[in-house]
């Protein structure tokens, strides 16, 4: 069947259905929730039909489950039996393949023809003249040199099949860059573009991608600082891969914890590939976002301020810190510095900053984990953001009152007491109730992966770039932290 009367036979419109079936074939994104005309079909049980399934799919790490369907346009019409009811379900013929693909139009090609039948056959022996049958010997000389018209014939055969061999080669390239993993593989699933990437949608990647898109051709690589080449274009540098592909990668880095050999397999590159793509993606993404300004002025704050917050309405800020675990220095002078005696492990500490409504305002530097919430306070930089009729709120441990230029709002303290007040018992349980915005964020930013495990120290040297910029993706990736507040 020709690919576009396929086309033009499947129309795709919403059902009544409660469940949807999805085709597990790649570049299929048929979905019975959209489609009346299609039939989805599990795999069969017998075990040499069903690897013949498999093989003609193409689809790597493949894992069948009774939930995996294949739709109906992927088979031909032979091997599809119609149902004799209205209400009835078509079935497959036994030992039905599917054979109808988009790497291949969705047709079957006919078989080649042979030499003889794409080619003039020269006239037989019975009809000859009687003059030339008489002329033809009966035995054959091999010394004799071949008939020009039968060498012609083989030059064409030969130019006809290097032409054919040149169009498979072409084809299968295509295919390859189809198969190739990347970003293109998982456009149509939200659901794993999530799981790959934190994004919670294709379309929110994509317009994260617009807004980096134009910012591409500054961007300095990590070989073209080891050449001392910044003049060249990066993306001569590192042309194995698109950048949109590169980007994606960078993201299952973050988003998965993968580790670099991994992603050398998945893209089909070197793992020192890999390494420099990171590299030059966390610095380029670094300064890029960061360029950004992501504090929001006072009055910016109190005009979409929730109403939450209605009786702390001057709040601007939600503070709170974040550590992620590192690897154990072996100098004892170095353990001292980072380790941290609320986590009982070395760690890297830094203090984040959300706006009222959800946003990231805020983010410092990541410092040692030995240093105190209020000496973290005073060398992060945020004071010189605070004005007198501002208030920021913060934990217990924020004891910050003799050096912040506005107000503090607090959980309260037992202060050798042995019980609160009924009004500090119902001030500390508002404070709590807002204040766990702030912790929500930060399980946002944990969600990647890669902050799952010991940062090494062989890392120390990109962290920084690492963790802001993981920061800073929050709040592209997301909606707002509570739907109530998505106006």
């Amino acid at each position: 069947m020709a690919a576009s009367s396929q086309k033009k036979k499947f129309k795709f419109q919403r059902t009544d259905s409660t469940t949807a079936e999805h085709c597990c074939v790649p570049l299929c994104q048929a979905s019975s929730k959209y489609n009346k005309v299609l039939s989805f079909h599990t795999f069969p049980s017998d075990a040499e039909t069903r690897r013949k399934w498999i093989i003609a799919i193409r689809r790597e790490n493949f894992t069948v489950s009774s939930h995996t369907r294949v739709c109906s346009r992927h088979f031909k019409k032979d091997d599809v039996r119609e149902s004799g009811s209205d209400t009835g379900r078509r079935l497959l013929k036994p030992g039905a393949v599917p054979a109808l693909f988009e790497w291949n139009n969705f047709s079957v090609p006919l078989p080649r023809p042979g030499v003889w039948e794409r080619r003039e056959r020269p006239a037989a022996e019975d009809d000859m003249p009687n003059e030339e049958a008489t002329a033809i010997p009966g035995d054959h000389d091999y010394a004799s040199a071949p008939d020009p018209a039968v060498v012609d014939l083989a030059l064409e055969e030969n130019t006809s099949l290097r032409e054919e061999i040149l169009q498979l080669r072409t084809q299968i390239e295509k295919l390859t860059m189809k198969q190739r993993f990347g970003i293109h593989r998982f456009a149509g699933s939200d659901s794993d573009i999530r799981f790959f990437t934190r994004f919670a949608s294709h379309d929110l990647l994509m317009r994260f991608w617009a807004q980096v898109d134009p910012a591409l051709p500054s961007m300095v690589s990590v070989t073209q600082v080891q050449r001392g080449s910044f003049t060249e274009p990066a993306s001569t540098a590192t042309h194995s891969l698109q950048p949109i592909d590169e980007m994606f990668m960078f993201l299952n880095y973050l988003a998965l914890g993968s580790k670099q050999r991994d992603l050398a397999n998945r893209y089909g590159v070197h793992q020192s590939t890999v390494s420099r793509i990171i590299t030059t993606w966390s610095n380029f993404l670094y300064i890029l976002l960061g360029a950004v300004r992501i504090w929001i002025p006072e009055e910016k704050v109190r005009e979409h301020l929730p109403t939450e917050f209605k009786d702390y309405a001057d709040t601007t800020v939600i503070l709170d810190c974040m550590e992620l675990r590192c690897q154990c220095p072996s100098s004892p002078v170095l353990q001292s510095e980072v380790f941290s005696a609320y986590k009982s492990h070395c760690t890297l500490k830094g203090l984040l900053g959300i706006a009222p409504h959800g946003a990231v305002t805020f983010i410092s530097p990541l410092y040692a984990g030995s240093i105190s919430d209020k000496q973290i306070t005073r060398e992060s930089g945020i004071l010189s953001l605070l004005r007198p009729g501002m208030a920021i709120m913060v934990d217990r441990g924020f004891l910050v009152d003799d050096f912040v230029p506005c107000k503090i709002y607090r959980p309260a303290f037992l202060s050798g007491r042995s019980q609160m007040s009924a009004c500090e018992v119902r001030e500390t349980q508002a404070i709590a109730r807002l204040r766990v915005h702030v912790e929500r964020l930060i399980r946002r930013v944990k969600e990647h992966k890669f902050f799952d495990t010991e940062i090494p120290l062989r890392l120390f040297g990109s962290i920084i770039q690492l963790y802001t910029v993981a920061c800073l993706l929050t709040n592209y990736e997301n909606g707002p932290l509570v739907k109530a507040w998505a106006k």
